[in-house]
């Protein structure tokens, strides 16, 4: 009696979960092969730490909204958990992004574990990489993001 409600409870859920893209009037795709995401871009994420001077720079295409922390004293590394909130005239909308950088490594990995606006509950990975470094009070990071789930 217990599994009959479960399965119907998992088959609700299931149900609802695909009518959500439905609702907005867009299909899901999914990627066939790592080899081919159903979208791709690549960002820079600038990380300016305040250091008493305004810097002037390229108009933004998204920013970044969320924290990162450094957890670890014997290397360099800390937890990412943020959305990167677009509103240009290319995009609109989020994509939420969480994940260890392990600096000391040429590339690391986060999860893309949804998004709203143009990339609707999308999944996929971001391989960042250590672009730039200035001081202490700079750095810049190049992200290539690789959607596998998208809602078009």
């Amino acid at each position: 009696m217990a599994s009959s409600k479960l399965s119907l409870t998992v088959a609700v859920v299931v149900f609802l979960l695909g009518m959500a893209g439905a609702a907005h009037g867009l299909t899901r795709v999914v990627a066939n092969s790592p080899d081919e995401p159903c979208m791709n871009m690549t960002l820079y994420y600038h990380d300016i730490l305040y250091n008493g001077n305004n810097t002037a720079g390229e108009e933004p295409a998204a920013r970044a909204q969320g924290f990162y922390f450094y957890d670890k004293q014997e290397s360099l590394t800390s937890w990412f958990g943020f959305s990167i909130v677009f509103n240009s005239t290319a995009h609109k909308g989020t994509l939420n992004l969480v994940g260890a950088d392990l600096m000391g490594d040429a590339t690391r990995d986060f999860s893309v574990v949804g998004g709203t606006g143009d990339f609707f509950m999308a999944r996929g990975v971001t391989t960042i990489r250590t672009d730039t470094i200035e001081g202490l009070y700079y750095f810049r990071l190049q992200m290539d993001i690789k959607l596998y789930e998208c809602y078009l």
